[in-house]
């Protein structure tokens, strides 16, 4: 008993001790919450608790492994064998298996997936004649998961006039009806959603007290992990269990809830001492992790939260650096900042990769830094999601851009046919597969005379075939004289895709949205780029892109695996990690906090709640970097430093980069920022398509350029339209001599010598 306690502070020790009664562990950011939880049940089973009697309920099967493993380690392997610890699904899919046959289920009940609802989904509104432009799919999906996570079924549905209302208001009269039909349809074919596993679980209890009084037996013992993050119905189930024993023990923090969008209550972590007068609190204030710096520096802005449990982290380790806060003059710039960043203390003080972590609001911010550390030779692997290029919405937008380049590229034909929906389905490409094949011609072929390929094909069928022929032939045509960017924006508009992705407005469909937008900014710099290098307008074209990214895709593929690489990662895919370098990125208004969540004060703290994880995942430093203005569909836009960065005691702070003084807002800016987001008047500068695509450069009648053989590496040089830089590297011999150049407000450019116009500065 004594080596489980001897590993603990006064604190941690005490809480693990106390284990009858409601406990409350309210553990700040790196404070130790994982051992607490963990030690605890290693208490239980070293006081001879059967391990069975133990429910412990983590939100990750990672989480419960790792606490499984320390267990072991902790107590005899054999001791703790029959214990039930693992995620909310997990467990009550257990218990399910066993008393399904009590809510006419049998056991052998299919679990469905999310891709799985979705296909459902999509089949009920066929059936019903809905347009699923309206009835999106994914929305439906997400509409029924917030019904199921308040307990609200089908049948109730109904009933509920603000849900009638809102769907009304969205367009969607039948929404109560498709809830219906998939909750019926999920049952006849013997099969639960994840939602349902809860849901379920939750009815089983209730219609069946015997059954609850089982369970409740059973578990002496619950404990839940992440509090913070349960939903109404993972409350609720959790409630039953405990019943009149009351042996619970719960471990959260209330300043890191951060998934409302999930369905996660903030109020079940605040009201635990309503729901169990009797409750005992241990707030665990040390933070092992951070110096001294950065914990008062996360305290600062976090105390601005009303909605909270008072408590002061504090921190013994050396006070360390103050918090850098540069402010760049666009995006790429900032890019670019990042990397140079971390490549500098990778060098100065030999710190491995995997030590860096850069943190951003949206998967879309990904892009420009993930191209900026590819210029750089940074390693670095995207956490939670995939590389930018490699996400399927750019997928599919680049199979349009293949296709109207290529007409035998039948991979990309097969993709987009029928994306957006345009009634081409399954069986219709099939066919035309088919035909292709006997006739061996490419799939474009058949659809350029499908009557003569395939005579079955009713007339609606070959009209929608040709028109789509005849939309690709408009784009090739059109390919032939428009540089990359006016094509794609043409593509995206002409297509429908836009559309597509316009009015999605799940968390998915905005993400999906924006890295569009981004997708854009990223062919609207590269003809920028392209036409400062020689007169040759074929590497402004979309196929010079396409050869870009497939390179640029073709080395990441050829990398091996390896541990020692940058973390780029979204705030919300970092909590529970650690590094000892953070950079958090485009700490910009409306864009963290995000333009979709300041419309209340309850999701302005939320947001102020994710930037605190932020903060607090770093062990040494943490950058933090926000951009003068940023590219959003090929306009120019200005940005406001974020609301949350004047809200750090300027104490623990650092400015750098463009910035001359505290990034305050002017008193008509703050009071914008009390209004929702939508509503705020923009800050744009329009660019038009046409004219800005490649800006032009500007050169000095007086500017005298020098003998491009002159250049060396080290010189500070000027050039007509980017200033002041310094010559880092020269490449090739010849007419092919390039310069790698850094200028201070544009960044790196890398410049044919003989077309670049260089002068040597002297002074």
């Amino acid at each position: 008993m004594n080596k489980i306690l001897d590993q603990l502070n006064p604190v941690q020790s005490e809480a693990v001790t106390t284990t009858d009664g409601p406990v409350l562990v309210i553990a700040g950011a790196g404070s130790g919450k994982t051992r607490v939880l963990t030690y605890k049940i290693a208490w239980l089973l070293e006081k001879g608790v059967p391990a069975w009697n133990i429910l412990a309920l983590t939100f990750t099967n990672k989480a419960a492994r790792e606490m499984k493993d320390r267990i072991e380690k902790l107590t005899n392997p054999s001791v703790s064998r029959n214990l039930w610890m693992g995620t909310f699904h997990s467990l009550f899919a257990r218990i399910l298996r066993k008393e399904c046959e009590s809510i006419g289920y049998t056991k052998d009940f299919t679990i469905y997936d999310s891709d799985d609802s979705r296909s459902l989904i999509r089949s009920i509104l066929h059936d019903m004649k809905l347009d699923d432009q309206v009835y999106q799919p994914a929305e439906i999906q997400r509409r029924i998961s917030n019904a199921k996570n308040q307990l609200i079924t089908a049948e109730a549905y109904q009933s509920r006039n603000e849900w009638i209302s809102a769907d009304v208001s969205a367009r969607r009269p039948e929404m109560a009806a498709v809830y219906l039909a998939y909750g019926r349809r999920c049952r006849n074919a013997g099969a639960m959603d994840f939602d349902d596993l809860l849901v379920n679980t939750h009815q089983l209890f209730h219609n069946h007290p015997e059954i609850l009084h089982k369970y409740q037996n059973q578990f002496i013992y619950v404990l839940v992990d992440e509090y913070q993050d349960t939903n109404y119905v993972q409350y609720s189930i959790v409630n039953q269990i405990v019943g009149v024993r009351h042996n619970i023990c719960v471990v959260g923090d209330d300043s890191q809830s951060i998934y409302s969008f999930r369905g996660a209550r903030i109020e079940n972590i605040l009201n635990f001492r309503n729901d169990y007068p009797e409750y005992k609190l241990f707030k665990l204030e040390q933070n092992y992790r951070s110096t001294q710096t950065i914990v008062e520096a996360a305290n600062s802005l976090i105390v601005k939260n009303q909605g909270r449990i008072p408590k002061n982290i504090f921190s013994e380790n050396e006070p360390g650096e103050l918090i850098d806060i540069v402010q760049t003059l666009t995006d790429q710039e900032e890019g670019f900042v990042i990397s140079n960043r971390i490549l500098d203390i990778h060098l100065r003080q030999q710190a491995d990769f995997k030590d860096f972590a850069v943190l951003y609001r949206t998967h879309a911010q990904s892009r420009v830094i993930e191209e900026a550390c590819r210029k750089q030779n940074i390693p670095y692997k995207i956490y939670g999601s995939i590389s930018f290029y490699q996400r399927k919405e750019i997928k599919d937008v680049l199979a349009y851009f293949r296709l109207i380049l290529n007409h035998r590229d039948d991979e990309s034909l097969r993709r987009i046919i029928n994306f957006p929906a345009r009634g081409i389905g399954k069986t219709t490409t099939d066919r035309i597969a088919e035909a292709a094949n006997q006739a061996q011609v490419s799939l474009f072929s058949v659809i350029g005379d499908p009557a003569s390929f395939v005579p079955q094909f009713n007339r609606g069928t070959v009209e929608k075939l040709i028109q789509f022929r005849r939309l690709i032939e408009g784009f090739s045509e059109l390919a032939t004289t428009a540089n990359a960017y006016e094509l794609a924006m043409k593509v995206l508009q002409g297509s429908g895709l836009i559309t597509e992705f316009q009015y999605d407005r799940t968390p998915e469909g905005i993400s999906k949205f924006e890295n569009i937008q981004e997708l854009v900014n990223g062919i609207r710099e590269f003809v920028v780029s392209a036409s400062e290098e020689p007169e040759d307008s074929d590497l402004m074209g979309m196929n010079t892109f396409l050869q870009n990214v497939s390179l640029m895709t073709d080395q990441d593929n050829e990398k091996p695996e390896d541990r020692n690489k940058v973390s780029l990662m979204t705030v919300h895919s970092a909590k529970g990690l650690e590094f000892s370098y953070v950079v958090i990125a485009g700490m910009e208004e409306d864009l963290f906090p995000s333009q979709f969540s300041t419309g209340t004060a309850k999701e302005i703290e939320e947001e102020r709640r994710l930037f605190y994880v932020a903060i607090t995942r770093a062990m040494k430093r943490v950058l933090i970097t926000h951009a003068k203005t940023r590219f959003r569909w090929g306009s120019q836009v200005d940005c406001r430093p974020s609301r949350f960065i004047r809200e750090i005691d300027p104490r623990f702070l650092r400015l750098s980069g463009n910035q001359r003084q505290t990034p305050v807002l002017m008193a008509d800016e703050e009071e914008d920022m009390q209004k929702p987001a939508l509503i705020r008047p923009p800050m744009r500068r329009t660019i038009p398509v046409k004219n800005t695509a490649i800006p032009q450069t500007r050169v000095d009648e007086n500017f005298e350029p020098d003998d491009p053989n002159s250049i060396q590496t080290g010189m500070t040089v000027m050039h007509s339209r980017f200033g002041n830089g310094k010559v880092l590297q020269i490449e090739g011999d010849g007419n092919n001599r390039k310069a790698t150049v850094f200028f201070k407000d544009h960044g790196h450019k890398q410049l044919l010598l003989k077309f670049a116009r260089l002068k040597i500065n002297r002074s």
